[in-house]
């Protein structure tokens, strides 16, 4: 009886070395799903962030609005006959001390 009763000890711990210390033990688990949380996150913003360039990719296939949009902000063109003025003024933070 007192061999079994033994026995039953050490294989308790052993189970609980296994759960506490061991290899998939539970503080790796808890580890691993904060890795997930993180991940499908981040994932969700990329899904996002694809769905805005798709957007934007079908915007500049169906018509020449995005495509002269573009043009104007990022490259300063503009259309024949059009008059291009450029104010220059103070930078927008001397211009709120100077209000105080």
């Amino acid at each position: 009886m007192k061999r079994l009763l033994i026995a039953m000890f050490v294989l308790l711990g052993l189970l609980q070395y296994r759960l506490w210390w061991g290899q998939n033990s539970l503080p790796e688990s808890f580890q691993l799903q904060e890795q997930i949380k993180f991940q499908r996150e981040s994932n969700a913003k990329l899904i996002e962030r694809n769905q805005v360039l798709k957007e934007e990719i079908l915007d500049l296939r169906r018509g020449t609005e995005a495509l002269e949009e573009r043009a104007r902000n990022e490259l300063g063109m503009v259309k024949q006959g059009e008059t291009f003025f450029r104010v220059v003024g103070e930078p927008q933070r001397k211009a709120e001390i100077g209000e105080q």
